[in-house]
């Protein structure tokens, strides 16, 4: 998501603006459609641009900033508002006393502005950030202390936030605040930097220290002081960052997708965040269909490719239960070629993380043609998908740099719930109590994700083992089906080895003869919760396992009916039926990762792949 950067030199340091720019370049690889830096000398002095860094750069060139000892910088991943230059960050307060940068999602900025314009402060952008620009300045105003009125502005606020701030009354000063978004702080020699990550000031320092949830910290070019939001002093050791520049950019992993899948629980969290309003009813990012609309809806055709298809096929289980409205998968590319049954009571939803798939872009002009509305799940603002569609539900994966997707399949699967709860909600298939129930349960997700990657080295050293096979198997049911294409899939990108996935219940029509002595074959088992689709699994497992395949199980912890026909077994979390794809696909990506690893193939450049297919 967006990257930060907060530095604090002496006073015989002027290099302020070339720190910043610097950490903004390699900070480049989160991705990025705007950058900006705001500077303390004679005030507030601050640039800003959409599109890539080079267009900042270029007119700081024609325009210089002024050399000066403190400064901040962002490059923003855009979540509320267009890519825009007034949309990017830093943004500036009313009375021009504070700037600010800002990574996350402040879930009451419209409470907020809603205040601020009671007070006569308008806002000039479409961002959340502005809003606590405005916030601090009032409360700078009134305490006169920067760190005080951070910690006064961070207790009106809910949601997601890394806040970095300086002041036009005070040079040398930096301060930030996070909660629920990463920052950590770099500890110099007569200068101090914050930053979202430590790719941020690397290159300048290899001391660090971590900063803790619903923290704060004021940093000067010679002093470090952290503290709680409630003012509670807080000390903590430093660390050493053990790998270089170059690293960073992959945040210490030595590949984009292993960075990628660690990222997959902060993933799931932000696609959540903020999408519950003041009177309780769930709310989509940008809808531009009517509601009464929605309420007519009788069919939804998803249309996608590739992994954001399988995405689609888990939503199929979970909005058909919830919504009772029947869902078809398509793939984008076979849509409009077989004159589809659409109409004005269809709903079209279009899965990508790109939001620039070309077959995905077709399928959208066409169902519009049709009279369908369409509704799209992307990752990129911006996008043309985005533009083109009649409402928006936006993922908050933050870029996804390996051409094998992870963290957008996780994020899109999130959304597609989302979605699903939201149609329940607005038809009355569900109740208000019903929902924020369902929520629960997916705000937890992201510690059960978390706990799943925490033993990768289990699914690893499996790889290891597994490095000559030629052919790996696939088998899953109900929700668990979709999770065994992806796995396949996974492999075949990675790999390049034959794998397949099935529906475990089509074993005996006919991909049973593919099994035979030492064939490895993956089952991705249901809870025993659902004793029923849990039986038919173990059924599946004992098929297979007496015509003597290597039986490979990830199941949930407790599950004890498996161990006797497994060769391996990798523990899940307990998890609600729906949800269960959001944990059982983790292994399987590292499976994957792993084992292409142990065959010294590139795994975020697979052969013949592109990351985004712009043709037909």
């Amino acid at each position: 998501m967006c990257g930060i950067i907060g530095y604090a030199g002496g006073e015989n340091s002027t290099r302020a603006v070339d720190v910043v720019l610097e950490s903004l370049a390699r900070l480049e690889y989160r991705g990025y459609d705007s950058a900006g830096v705001a500077v303390v000398a004679d005030g507030i002095v601050q640039a800003k641009k959409a599109g890539k860094l080079q267009g900042l750069l270029d007119e700081l060139a024609a325009q210089p900033l002024p050399a000066t000892t403190t400064a901040i910088g962002h490059t923003r991943w855009a979540t509320h508002g267009s890519p825009t230059d007034e949309n990017a960050h830093p943004h500036l307060s009313f009375d021009r006393q504070v700037t600010l940068v800002h990574n996350g999602i402040i879930e009451n900025h419209a409470e907020l502005a809603r205040d601020l314009a009671v007070r006569g402060i308008d806002t000039v952008s479409e961002t959340d950030t502005e809003v606590v620009a405005h916030r601090l300045a009032l409360a700078l105003a009134e305490t006169g202390d920067l760190t005080e009125a951070m910690r006064a502005t961070v207790q009106e606020l809910e949601g997601s936030f890394t806040l970095v701030a300086i002041a036009a009354d005070s040079p040398g000063t930096v301060v930030a605040a996070r909660r629920n978004s990463p920052l950590v702080i770099g500890l110099g020699d007569g200068e101090n930097f914050v930053g979202s990550d430590v790719a941020a000031f690397v290159s300048q320092t290899q001391r660090a220290i971590e900063m803790g949830q619903d923290e704060m910290v004021t940093i000067t070019p010679d002093s470090v002081a952290i503290q709680t939001f409630d003012g509670e002093p807080v000390e903590r050791e430093e660390f050493h960052i053990d790998w270089n520049a170059d690293a960073a950019v992959k945040g210490g992993f030595d590949t984009f997708m292993e960075k990628e899948i660690h990222d997959q629980p902060a993933a799931v969290r932000d696609t959540l965040l903020g999408r519950m309003s003041p009177t309780g009813a769930l709310q989509l990012d940008e809808l531009r269909i009517e509601e009464s609309i929605l309420r007519r809806v009788d069919k939804i055709v998803v249309v996608a490719c590739g992994t954001a298809a399988y995405a689609g096929h888990v939503a199929k289980y979970a909005i058909e239960h919830w919504c009772r409205i029947p869902v078809e998968i398509e793939l984008a590319h076979e849509f409009r070629y077989r004159d589809p049954v659409v109409s004005e009571k269809t709903l079209v939803v279009a899965i990508t993380q790109s939001g620039e798939t070309m077959d995905t872009l077709m399928a959208v002009r066409h169902a519009r043609e049709q009279g369908a509305k369409v509704l799209a799940i992307v990752n990129t603002h911006g996008s043309t998908i985005a533009r083109e569609s009649d409402a928006v539900l936006y993922t908050h994966a933050g870029p996804e740099v390996a051409v094998a997707s992870t963290k957008a399949f996780v994020a899109q699967i999130t959304a597609t719930y989302l979605l699903g709860l939201y149609l329940a909600q607005l038809r009355g298939n569900k109740y208000s109590d019903e929902v924020v129930t369902y929520l629960d349960e997916l705000m937890k997700m992201p510690d059960r994700i978390a706990d799943v990657i925490a033993r990768e080295d289990e699914i690893k050293n499996l790889a290891r083992e597994m490095r000559d096979v030629t052919s790996v198997l696939f088998l899953g049911r109900h929700v668990g089906y979709p999770v065994a294409l992806e796995g396949a899939l996974k492999l075949k990108e990675l790999a390049y080895i034959h794998a397949e996935g099935f529906a475990a219940g089509e074993l005996k029509h006919g991909p049973i003869a593919l099994v035979e002595e030492d064939q490895p074959v993956f089952f991705i088992v249901p809870t025993p919760r659902r004793p029923l689709l849990h039986a038919k699994v173990i059924s599946n497992l004992r098929e297979v396992s007496a015509r003597g395949a290597r039986v490979l199980c990830i199941a949930e912890q407790g599950d004890t009916a498996v161990d006797e026909f497994a060769h391996a077994v990798f523990r899940i979390p307990e998890t609600p039926t729906l949800l269960h794809p959001l944990v059982s696909v983790v292994p399987l990506q590292i499976f994957a990762l792993a084992l292409a690893t142990e065959k010294g193939l590139d795994v975020d450049q697979p052969r013949n792949l592109a990351k985004s297919v712009t043709v037909e």
